[in-house]
């Protein structure tokens, strides 16, 4: 893995093939002859939290611990250290993501299209968000087919050319899996969650894995990332995002 896209995933720490916006409630209403079906997602103004993420390619594996802080659609701001210190930055906009090298002392800028493109997946700052949350990332459509299990509901989704498939938990009505297909391609995207704990009034995945495969110019790529947080709180209180760019910092 080159330390462009290193970078790029300790900011993004997770990826997504869908596109769209979430839904503004977990309550749908759906035909007689599905199965009705709640989703319980975390809402929020403000989200902190603190994770040990590991960074997993087919030539390396790397440790990093992570600040993160979220303002409900709006933006996400990460703080990466290794061994207590502080090795980078990532502020994730609605338009954009800059990751910063302190060891390099060099930034990087990706715009969704570019990072679309790149891994063949539609990407933007709405997926991250929910992603992250461990929410529904593609929203309801009346399209969408639900098969009721004793202890799982499947929920399946449509968005272009990619199959996502969500597993929920019916007893929590939390999201415990996400497997994401692009038709014609090799391209998967697969989420894991689990120990879930209480935030707030509601339960959060302290725990995470996502298993990325993509067709690069060198063949099918894998990379794994895991996220298991020690902590994680929402509310009100406004936090703060500092984000500055030192002049001699190149981009690149």
């Amino acid at each position: 893995m080159n330390k462009r896209l290193c970078f790029l995933l300790m900011g993004l720490s997770i990826l997504a093939m869908a596109c769209s916006k979430k839904i503004t409630s977990p309550l749908v209403t759906t035909p007689v002859n599905k199965p009705a079906l709640s989703i319980e997602e975390i809402d929020f103004d403000y989200f902190q939290g603190k994770a040990r993420m590991i960074l997993r390619d087919a030539n390396k594996e790397r440790e990093v611990k992570a600040n993160i802080r979220m303002r409900k659609d709006s933006v996400i701001w990460m703080v990466f250290s290794v061994l207590g210190v502080q090795g980078g930055k990532a502020l994730i906009n609605k338009d954009s993501i800059t990751i910063l090298s302190n060891v390099d002392k060099e930034y990087f800028v990706f715009e969704y299209p570019e990072l679309s493109k790149r891994y063949n997946f539609p990407i933007n700052f709405n997926v991250i968000q929910d992603a992250l949350l461990g929410n529904l990332i593609n929203e309801r459509q009346e399209s969408d087919s639900i098969v009721q299990e004793p202890s799982i509901f499947i929920l399946k989704q449509h968005s272009g050319s990619v199959n996502v498939t969500n597993f929920i938990n019916a007893a929590s009505r939390k999201i415990e899996k996400v497997e994401m297909k692009q038709a014609n391609t090799s391209n998967t995207l697969t989420l894991n969650y689990s120990n879930f704990q209480p935030v707030g009034d509601k339960i959060f995945p302290y725990n995470g894995t996502i298993n990325l495969f993509y067709q690069a110019v060198s063949g099918l790529l894998n990379t794994t990332i895991i996220f298991e947080y020690n902590k994680a709180e929402v509310g009100d209180k406004k936090l703060k995002f500092p984000f500055d760019i030192p002049k001699r910092y190149a981009r690149r």
